[in-house]
């Protein structure tokens, strides 16, 4: 696969720690975007551990790259900043579903606005997310609500996407490639 060939949208899943952040990166970089490269973080530092998770990922990006936060509105940032020739990373999904159950937002709306909102955006995006549905079943309603609207946001952006990638101990594994 050509990095050069970064296609308009794609979506990379993957375990905790899998290595699909920095496979994402090494995407978003290799392509050929004169735009520049956007950062789109859906994290928010309430603890030292996500903190320490934050300054990881600002640590293996250069100067190239801007940063948008967007924990909530990502479909407000993807509209403003998708633009162009630039290439966008959004990292990740699942704090960003965290962030609007908490926050009390209409869950599925938003999934399925920002896939209403992903082929009309000019920049090529890749979207990076956990794959949660690969273990047990949870023990509690919230838990089970979360894995819920993770794979139904996964199904619902495979069909939207042009490119999957599944990423296991940082090996890329093409799901899907409509390039």
């Amino acid at each position: 696969m050509s990095e050069l060939n970064l296609p308009h949208a794609t979506l990379v899943l993957g375990g905790a720690r899998s290595g699909k952040s920095k496979y994402a990166e090494v995407l978003v970089e290799g392509s050929d975007a004169t735009g520049g490269l956007v950062y789109v973080a859906t994290a928010q530092a309430y603890d030292d551990e996500m903190r320490d998770r934050i300054s990881i990922h600002q640590k293996r990006r250069n100067d190239r790259w801007s940063t948008m936060e967007a924990p909530l509105d990502l479909n407000m940032a993807l509209k403003s900043d998708a633009c162009c020739s630039r290439a966008v990373l959004v990292d990740c999904l699942t704090l960003w579903i965290t962030n609007l159950m908490t926050a009390g937002k209409n869950v599925s709306r938003e999934i399925d606005e920002l896939c209403v909102t992903i082929p009309s955006l000019t920049a090529r995006v890749v979207f990076v997310s956990n794959e949660v549905g690969q273990g047990i079943v949870p023990d509690n309603d919230m838990a089970r609500e979360f894995r819920d609207y993770a794979g139904i946001a996964h199904q619902q952006l495979a069909t939207v996407c042009n490119r999957v990638v599944f990423v296991t101990a940082g090996l890329p594994q093409i799901l899907k490639d409509e390039n």
